[in-house]
């Protein structure tokens, strides 16, 4: 499947983090990548974790290097995080993040975990195998039965979070049909300087 870099992002950060994916993003897709995720944690001080491929999936060190080197001047223009902090700029790995309509329709037949922003039938989090889309829904085959239904529509729009679950069938399709490159599950970090308060 041919991956457009302007579709957008269906699962989306909040606050801090979201005004710094969109202080990234059209860097990210300057240079021909896709944003899948963007992560503020508390791991070494304050690590910023910008988590981008490119349009078929893959991610190179080379890839990782190029895109902070561009972040990293656009980020200190714009000052987003009060103190100081680590760059790590990183693939999407084998058990990635669903972020897209199109990722739902690839990884398709994979075990999923997702979780949503309101409770589904009194349910929130959902554990099962990938059934492609249905209109503005993602399908999911579920081990227990949800109403008596073990395939269950949940809305894209209601997706909080949507993640792979690393199995052996998903390391056998990542590698065989080559939708990772060689070098994928890479990583690059720096040390950003201190940013001023404003």
């Amino acid at each position: 499947m041919s991956e457009d870099l302007s579709e957008p992002r269906i699962v989306t950060e909040t606050g801090l983090e979201a005004r710094i994916a969109h202080i990234v993003e059209p860097v990210v897709t300057g240079l021909g990548y896709r944003l899948v995720r963007v992560k503020l944690s508390a791991m070494n001080g304050t690590t910023l974790q910008i988590m981008a491929e490119r349009p078929d999936g893959t991610m190179t060190v080379e890839d990782c290097e190029r895109l902070s080197r561009d972040l990293s001047p656009a980020l200190d223009v714009e000052d987003p995080i009060d103190r100081a902090f680590h760059l790590e700029v990183s693939s999407p790995g084998i058990d990635r993040p669903l972020v897209r309509r199109s990722d739902f329709e690839r990884w398709a037949g994979h075990v999923a975990k997702l979780e949503l922003i309101h409770a589904l039938k009194g349910r929130k989090r959902f554990r099962g195998t990938l059934a492609g889309l249905d209109g503005d829904c993602t399908r999911i085959e579920v081990p227990a039965p949800l109403d008596g239904e073990t395939l269950v529509s949940l809305p894209l729009a209601d997706i909080d979070e949507a993640k792979l679950v690393l199995t052996d069938e998903l390391i056998r399709d990542s590698l065989s049909s080559h939708k990772r490159g060689p070098d994928d599950d890479s990583t690059t970090t720096r040390d950003a300087g201190t940013a001023s308060a404003h």
